[in-house]
């Protein structure tokens, strides 16, 4: 199976990044605690949005998370390839759709608008590659036939179901745990066509008011999981260096993806490391919609520096889940000024912007980094603005 396709145009030349005067050499990576060797190009694959609603700083924060780690590696001299998918199939795009009165894949488009602008708002630069799921059909159709032909799915009523009965056990979680979390997401484990609560669609029969494609199967339409499994393996082939996405995202949706990857490859890791930023909290509770507690971006960049946001999103661990406020929107606006006043001063040694690469290189470590940009100031801090687009 050759899941590679051809992207002659799709990659950015200027991820060929030339070394400069206060580039370093590529040293290894740490993420997540762990090291990571990479020669390039940098294969990073990050899951996107699912267009259907505003952008709320929960979303951007993992953007502004995987736009520092390219940026980072990119000034290290590596060469770094970026997918962020779009999921335009799925049934709460659907759902919000029919709400709005409009052909879901219009409403998609429209809502992805407002997503790209707030991206270009926040100076997140936009990915490589950016597959749409809707595009992307018969990528997971070949994956379902895969996964039928090593025993890794069945079909029941036009629907492919993949074994997912060994996956939590694979993630460290047990089986009530990895239950509750499936139904929190909308996989209805008690769903009386599957052979074990814990598999999950791959392919699903659709009703009236679904999307819906021509399939061996009759018409339906991607599982959520199989959408990401096939754009990763039409996009990069069998496996990737790193898998970014919410916290919120770890269980089940890249455990599942992994696990369809790696059955329909036979090749693992599917991913080398995985980003899970931090979630936001308002609170005490998770920003989302349900809770009624979204802070929208639009809305704080109405009064604050994007890169003053930049600054509050990125001047702490990246996976560590952390409470938004207003107070401290605002002292990352008094922390930005600081470094702007620090990048005037002259002078800065090569030692502190050594010292600077090698903090983004170690887990991303933007709260070190910045600390010696603000006491060497000159050239240090200018690269930390820079780099991480606080200028």
């Amino acid at each position: 199976m050759e899941w590679l396709a051809t992207h002659t145009s799709e990659a950015s030349a200027s991820n060929l990044i030339p070394m400069t005067h206060d580039s370093i050499a590529a040293g290894p990576l740490r993420l997540g605690g762990r090291e990571v060797p990479l020669v390039g190009p940098v294969r990073i694959y990050s899951c996107g949005i699912t267009p259907y609603d505003v952008t709320h700083l929960g979303h951007a924060a993992t953007f502004v998370w995987v736009d520092t780690l390219t940026r980072a590696l990119r000034h290290s001299g590596l060469e770094v390839l970026l997918t962020r998918n779009i999921t335009d199939v799925d049934d709460v795009l659907t759902a919000a759709a029919l709400r709005a009165g409009a052909p879901y894949d219009e409403f998609a488009a429209m809502q992805q608008y407002r997503f790209d602008r707030d991206m270009s708002d926040l100076h997140v630069r936009r990915p490589d590659f950016e597959p749409r799921a809707h595009q992307n059909i018969d990528a997971v159709i070949r994956l379902a036939e895969v996964l039928l032909s090593v025993g890794a799915a069945y079909e029941r009523n036009g629907t492919v179901y993949f074994r997912g009965g060994e996956v939590p056990a694979r993630n460290a979680l047990s089986r009530e745990v990895a239950l509750a979390a499936c139904a929190r997401f909308g996989e209805n484990p008690d769903d009386p066509q599957k052979e074990d609560a814990l598999d999950v669609p791959v392919w699903r029969a659709s009703a009236a008011d679904d999307p819906s494609w021509p399939s061996p199967w009759g018409p339906g339409r991607p599982g959520w999981h199989a959408e990401c499994t096939a754009m990763v393996l039409r996009t990069f082939g069998s496996s990737l260096d790193i898998h970014a996405g919410g916290a919120d995202l770890a269980f089940p949706h890249h455990a599942y993806e992994a696990a369809q990857a790696e059955a329909a490859t036979g090749v693992a890791p599917f991913a080398r490391a995985w980003m899970h930023v931090g979630t936001v909290m308002v609170d005490g509770e998770k920003m989302a919609k349900s809770t009624g507690n979204l802070v929208l971006v639009s809305d704080l960049l109405e009064g604050h520096r994007a890169a003053a946001l930049r600054l509050l999103l990125t001047d702490r661990p990246w996976a560590a889940p952390w409470e938004f406020t207003m107070a401290g929107l605002d002292i990352a606006e008094g922390q930005l000024d600081s470094l702007h006043a620090a990048a005037g001063r002259r002078g800065g040694s090569e030692t502190a912007v050594a010292a600077i690469s090698a903090a983004l290189l170690d887990d991303l470590d933007v709260p070190r980094a910045l600390g010696i940009a603000l006491e060497e100031g000159g050239q240090a801090a200018r690269l930390v603005a820079r780099v991480l687009a606080l200028d």
